[in-house]
Order: structure tokens, then sequence, then C-alpha cells
């Protein structure tokens, strides 16, 4: 088996990873899916990608029909505009990765594709949208981790996207368990992107404030029940301060700081909502939900 003809669909910091490595593969047939006015910037202005522009082939969903694998990047609330796109390109072959990092968006695409398609992922990058430039460092980059939902061997489609990846430049680790690698990282986005995103602070106030710190741990407990109630065992989280440099702001605090929607709603709205029905109380995650969605208003000056 083997990927010859792929597909992206979203070309902001995760996407760029892809479109950084496999625009260099002269033998793969690699598009990027847009539409309108979209499509139009994309073939004008390109990608900028650490200060180099690339010029992807971009193409409709029409035009990409019967891709061997579509790579799905998008937002989590770009998500649902994007599945007439995804179920037009999908023949009986297509593989569909969604690399959106929660726990659910592998659902919401087989409700409309059906399961069979879907490979499971965990994306890991560290990117930054600065005036439109997308930048990441590729060395320090631990990018796709790759499995099969309840099947611990690798199949033949999962080598096929770590060959692919291999021959690109990119990083591809292939796991036994992926959805407890999804909750792992799942659980890290949540205590670490959205406390800090209500105070505004960097990550290493996680380790200079006692009171932070207490926020965090909660949610993680929070995190934890929830997760045993669906059936995933979560072990205590780790000492992360080495990893990034204290000033780091995540995803969700930069979308607040650009004055754009965050993804809170992947995030601790798909908890809240499983919470709900394992009738389990998560009240600091429900407060932080609440926080966020109010400094979402504040940017879009429905509040002052």
């Amino acid at each position: 088996m083997k990927f010859t003809k792929v597909a992206l669909i979203g070309a902001g910091a995760v996407g760029a990873y892809f479109i950084y490595g496999f625009t260099s593969l002269k033998d793969l047939s690699f598009c990027v899916v847009a539409e309108g006015e979209r499509a139009e910037r994309l073939r004008k202005e390109g990608v900028v990608i650490n200060e180099k522009t690339y010029y992807p082939e971009i193409k409709s969903p029409q035009e990409a029909k019967g891709a061997d694998l579509i790579l799905v990047c998008t937002k989590y609330n770009g998500l649902q505009s994007t599945l007439d796109m995804i179920e037009t390109m999908t023949e009986e072959h297509t593989t569909v990765i969604s690399l959106l990092n929660g726990i659910d968006s592998e659902e919401v695409i087989a409700e409309r594709i059906g399961e069979e398609h879907l490979l499971y992922s965990v994306m890991k990058i560290s990117s930054e949208r600065r005036n439109g430039k997308i930048h990441f460092v590729p060395e320090t980059t631990i990018g796709v981790s790759i499995g099969e939902k309840g099947n611990p061997e690798p199949t033949e489609r999962v080598l096929a996207f770590a060959e692919l990846m291999k021959r690109a430049g990119l990083k591809c680790i292939i796991e036994k368990d992926i959805l407890l690698k999804q909750w792992e990282k799942y659980s890290m986005n949540i205590i670490y992107n959205l406390p800090q995103a209500v105070l505004g602070v960097g990550f290493g106030a996680y380790y200079d404030s006692q009171n932070l710190a207490a926020i965090r741990d909660r949610m993680f407990e929070e995190v934890c029940q929830v997760a045993k109630a669906e059936g995933i065992s979560l072990t205590q989280q780790g000492d992360w301060r080495n990893v990034c440099s204290p000033q780091a702001r995540f995803s969700t605090l930069q979308d607040l700081d650009a004055g754009r929607h965050t993804e809170i709603e992947m995030l601790a709205g798909t908890l809240i909502r499983l919470a709900k029905k394992h009738h389990l109380e998560v009240p600091f995650c429900e407060y932080t939900y609440y926080a966020i969605k109010a400094l979402e208003e504040k940017a879009d000056g429905i509040i002052a």
C-alpha cells in the first residue's frame, strides 16, 4: 500500500507542517483543498512558513475526489463546514486522518463517511502564526503519532503513512494505544492551554504560582475521572517545566491575543458534555469554559 494522492484541508499552523514536508516530494500528488476567495488567496499569496513562501497546488473538492489520503487540519469550529468537502473527496479506498487534537473529531467525520475510513492520530507541534506567517522549529517538532483505534499492531495503512512521512522528512510515531495518546494530549491542552488563557500569563506561571498550579491540578483530576468513565486510564502528569519556554503562550491564548475565537468547544466543551453523560461534576472545567466564552465576547465587542 502506498499513498500517492494526498489532499490537505486547512493550511494553518498544523497544515503548514505537511505543506513544508510534502511539497518536496516530486512523486507525490499533493494539494490543498479550498474554494472561493480562500482558494484565490492561497494561489496568489501562498503560505509563508519559516520565512519561505510555499505555493502548493490548490484544488476544489471535486478536483481532489478520489484522494488516497485526506488530512484534516482545520480549526475545530470549522470542522462542520468541511464535512461536505470530505464526503465529496472520499472513495472506497480513501483514508482520512484528523489532526484536530481533540477526542471526538474522528467520530464527527465518521458519522458522515463511515468509521472504516478513519486513521487516528495525535499532532504535536509548537507553531505560531504572526502577521499571517507561520513559524515552527522542525528540529524540535515531535510530529504525528498514528495508530488504529483498538488495534495495537501497525496495519498496512499505518505503515504506509509512516513511510510517506519519513520520505518527506517529517516525524511520525506509531502508537499501540492511540486513544490513550489522544486523551493524554487532550488533557495537557485542557490543563495548560485553558487556565493560562483566562489569566493571560506565560507557561512558567504554572511553576511560579501555587494558585495556578492548584487550578491545573484540579482540572487534571476532572479530566481523569471523565476519562476513566470512558474506559481510559490516565496517569499522573509529569513535570513539563523544561519542555516549553516560560514565556510560551499556547494556542488558546494566542487566539485570544489575536481577537479570534478559540477551540474551547473542542476542549472544555467536549469534557463537559461527556461529564454530563456520565453524571459527573467538573466545576473547574465549567468555570474555565464560561470564562473563555466571555473573553471571546469581550473580543467581539459584545461586552466591555
